[in-house]
């Protein structure tokens, strides 16, 4: 199977002019016969890393002449748009509010874990290691008494959101428990300070939160890392599957179950897509994050629990975001940022940066080379690899303090 990429749009910049817009953003929920519907109010105060404009409520952006009015079908819960190498949040609407995420929480997994395991290196899998796997989770097909490489099994976490393939990488890290903790450190270093992990592969569990915020932030440092922007950018593969006794490994092909990727269930691909990660529970709702490019200009976008209701929902909003960010290049002023990590960071971003496991209110590498990465670990498979093999983040820390609270003066909320 031959490697493809998805074609690249060139936008066309406009001049930035000092003055504001405002806009409508969010329609209001319907059930699924059109009647309104009566949606959870956020919290009235949220963190305000990256900016105080992100810990208020409400649609925060900032309109200059020219740009683009943001989408009016919007029913996420939460969502944001986001520069994917400055960091400046281009839009947010209740952004650091702390949600569920499903298996968007497998981003940070896949970040925390990644670097520590050789993808080539094989592991024959254990009946103990399966056993924690939750009742109706999403699965791969991993089997015990098989063996798997590592790359095999960030394929079908990627691919398949497979928590069989997560359980089994957390007992290769050192067992579950070892995991979270890991997954805790490092979403803390990311000044990821809304999300509480519980489980690794984001199993509904109590208390288990991230926010819209948190995961840009979290998908935007995975992406600096070759394998986990392979993975993600993978459109379909072949998995290996049982193995007899005298005869060769059976393999199956599985398809990335993000459906901007792959174009499943009606949606159209979209252009330029590169990844991230999807998810749905039921205590989450879906969630997804989402990165493209189009010419030079590379954006992440997450939504969180769309209240329209459908499969569909959480991309096509998702489209539409990515969709605004592109059109409004050059033509909004940032209401925020995606601030470095805590060891990188050595300026002041919005509240100052604490753990969140003292915040009482709970509820709820380097950049790498481009180019298409190389299929390894999987019998007589192949990979189609789409635009994820390509995009690069080169992270670009502010040199300053851009003024107390969101960059680029107040926002217009509603």
């Amino acid at each position: 199977m031959s490697a493809k990429k998805t074609a690249l749009t060139v936008l066309s910049a406009a001049l930035l002019v000092p003055s504001m817009l405002a806009v409508p953003a969010h329609a209001a929920p319907v059930d699924g016969k059109g009647r309104a519907r009566k949606a959870p109010a956020p919290p009235v105060s949220m963190s305000t890393v990256g900016g105080t404009a992100l810990g208020q409520p409400g649609t925060q952006v900032n309109l200059l002449p020219g740009a683009p009015a943001l989408p009016t079908n919007l029913t996420g819960r939460s969502w944001i748009v986001a520069d994917a190498e400055s960091g400046e949040v281009l839009a947010a609407y209740n952004s650091h509010w702390r949600l569920p995420p499903a298996s968007t929480m497998k981003m940070l997994f896949a970040d925390t874990v990644l670097p520590s395991l050789p993808k080539d290196r094989v592991h024959r899998v254990t009946d103990a290691e399966l056993e924690g796997v939750g009742p109706g989770s999403s699965l791969v097909g991993v089997k015990e008494d098989h063996e798997y490489t590592v790359h095999d099994l960030w394929l079908g976490v990627f691919l398949k959101s497979g928590n069989d393939a997560v359980h089994v990488l957390s007992a290769m890290n050192g067992g579950i428990d070892k995991t979270v903790k890991d997954m805790q450190a490092h979403a803390e270093e990311l000044q990821a300070l809304d999300t509480h992990v519980v489980s690794p592969d984001g199993y509904d569990a109590p208390e288990q939160v991230s926010s819209a915020y948190d995961l840009t932030l979290i998908a935007r440092s995975g992406l600096q890392k070759q394998d986990f922007r392979e993975y993600c950018g993978t459109a379909t593969a072949m998995f290996p599957g049982l193995q007899e006794p005298g005869k060769p490994r059976e393999a199956f092909e599985i398809q990335n179950s993000n459906r901007l990727m792959t174009g499943a269930g009606g949606i159209s691909p979209y252009k330029g897509i590169a990844g991230v990660k999807n998810g749905n529970t039921t205590m989450a709702g879906a969630t997804f994050t989402g990165a493209a490019q189009q010419g030079e200009r590379k954006l992440l976008v997450t939504v969180m629990n769309p209240d329209s209701g459908g499969a569909n929902s959480v991309y096509e909003e998702t489209a539409a975001l990515l969709d605004w960010g592109f059109a409004a290049a050059g033509k909004v002023r940032p209401v925020g940022e995606l601030v470095p990590p805590k060891s990188a960071d050595t300026t002041s971003h919005g509240s100052p940066a604490q753990s969140h496991e003292d915040d009482s209110s709970a509820s709820g590498g380097p950049a790498g080379g481009g180019g298409l990465g190389t299929a390894m670990g999987i019998a007589g498979g192949a990979l189609a690899v789409l635009a994820g093999g390509a995009f690069v983040v080169n992270r670009r820390w502010p040199r300053g303090r851009r003024g107390p609270g969101a960059p680029g003066g107040g926002p217009e909320t509603s």
